[in-house]
């Protein structure tokens, strides 16, 4: 339930929770969901329910175990903050990356209004960082409930960016992240919107990291913009509480 990760932004992921459902646009070419339908097919046990929201007790201290300090993407199989996680376990979630407290931990959510009314119940210390994804312009509104948590780092993930995406309100956003749809049914970006957003996040002094072009061949694609990467981190970035 734990493996060395592939995404740029990341050193590992933690799944103590896998399984979802789709509710906006993002969603429809879930990386996630594929993954799972292949290893419950394939027989891995932590899969045998599928995509369906499953938690998992055996996975949820793994934290405490690494010792070495590293990033670690909570949750890459699904969204804590989903309508059928009962509180309780999101606390749990929560209480172990309190007690690990030697990694800085990275939470995405596109329940952002879940997110806004559990907030002053959870314990946020530095290395928690908190996300919201924002696909579409339509979706800005997720944006506000994140600034209106107690996060002390807060991101965007504008992955995979499907529109242009204007106006963003970035007071108090600590990260931007942009990245094109992978996989056989990718949709298209286009450069334009994404050096917008570099620029929205220069103009207001955000680090933006481009982490993909995507397509059906992402690697070829590469994930360079204008002639370089951009691997901008928080300028908090550190394992200290």
């Amino acid at each position: 339930m734990a493996l060395s990760s592939s995404i740029e932004w990341t050193e590992s992921t933690w799944n103590p929770l896998t399984g979802c459902t789709k509710i906006s646009s993002g969603c429809v070419n879930c990386y996630a969901e594929r993954m799972a339908l292949r290893l419950k097919a394939m027989g891995n046990p932590n899969y045998v329910n599928g995509f369906n929201i499953t938690m998992h007790e055996n996975a949820l201290e793994l934290p405490l175990k690494w010792k070495k300090p590293q990033t670690i993407f909570v949750n890459s199989m699904s969204d804590l903050f989903h309508e059928d996680v009962p509180e309780d376990f999101i606390l749990r979630v929560f209480d172990v990356m309190c007690r690990a407290n030697w990694h800085n931990y990275q939470i995405l959510t596109k329940r952002a209004e879940r997110l806004e009314v559990l907030s002053p119940k959870l314990p946020w210390k530095s290395n928690i960082w908190m996300g919201v994804t924002v696909e579409e312009q339509d979706y800005k509104y997720r944006i506000q409930h994140l600034q209106n948590t107690g996060a002390h780092i807060k991101f965007l993930s504008l992955e995979p960016l499907l529109s242009q995406i204007t106006n963003i309100n970035l007071a108090n956003i600590d990260w931007v992240i942009v990245g094109g749809e992978s996989g056989p049914k990718a949709r298209p970006m286009q450069k334009s919107w994404v050096i917008d957003i570099r620029n929205q996040c220069q103009e207001s002094g955000v680090p933006f990291f481009f982490k993909q072009w995507g397509g059906v061949n992402k690697k070829k694609a590469g994930r360079e913009l204008n002639g370089r990467t951009w691997d901008e981190m928080p300028s908090q970035f550190s394992y200290a509480i």
